[in-house]
């Protein structure tokens, strides 16, 4: 196992992001890294676990076409952070759920890499072409939904966690996982 570190914030108000949020954590962990699963409302006892990470990956459902308020106090409570300037040069990636194919999640997505630039951080994209954009194509496809900025996923609103968000998203979610942990182990 690597000695890099990655840590997956995240908030789930139903389960859906939580899914995708185990998924980012087990893909860092299937590409040799160590990773923290750290949920918004724990992350007070975090804090020294953030400063120690080589990246960080928010994770946060779309509500209002904006991240959830209990993320938005998350990034509130990181100004001291901001201040010192903390996660200067850490690795950032990103990751949302909502139930509706678009749901405005650009935006939230748009708003974690604007909250991670204030930082000073590192953006990492997907990596992943958008799948399920032809007549060949199919909601089996990694990265249906087609973002570049970073993992989305739709559940759809009268399932559980335990159906949705489907299989594809979830996948794509580990991928990214994947892909931060990649990019993470190739810096000094």
């Amino acid at each position: 196992m690597s000695n890099k570190l990655i840590a997956v914030v995240y908030h789930s108000g139903y389960g859906h992001t939580k899914v995708l949020a185990e998924q980012v954590h087990q893909g860092a962990l299937d590409a040799g890294v160590e990773a923290r699963l750290i949920p918004v409302s724990e992350v007070d006892d975090n804090w020294d676990t953030l400063a120690k990470a080589d990246a960080i990956i928010f994770g946060t459902p779309t509500y209002m076409g904006s991240v959830s308020a209990d993320f938005k106090a998350f990034m509130d409570k990181s100004s001291k952070v901001w201040a010192e300037q903390g996660w200067k040069d850490k690795l950032a990636a990103g990751f949302t759920n909502s139930g509706s194919m678009s749901g405005d999640k650009l935006n939230t997505l748009i708003q974690l890499s604007v909250f991670a630039a204030q930082q000073s951080m590192l953006w990492v994209s997907l990596g992943i072409m958008p799948g399920n954009n032809s007549t060949q194509g199919s909601p089996d496809d990694l990265n249906r939904i087609g973002s570049y900025l970073g993992a989305m996923a739709q559940s759809n609103t009268d399932q559980g966690s335990d159906l949705a968000p489907p299989q594809s998203d979830r996948e794509t979610a580990r991928l990214l996982g994947v892909r931060v942990a990649e990019i993470a182990q190739k810096f000094k």
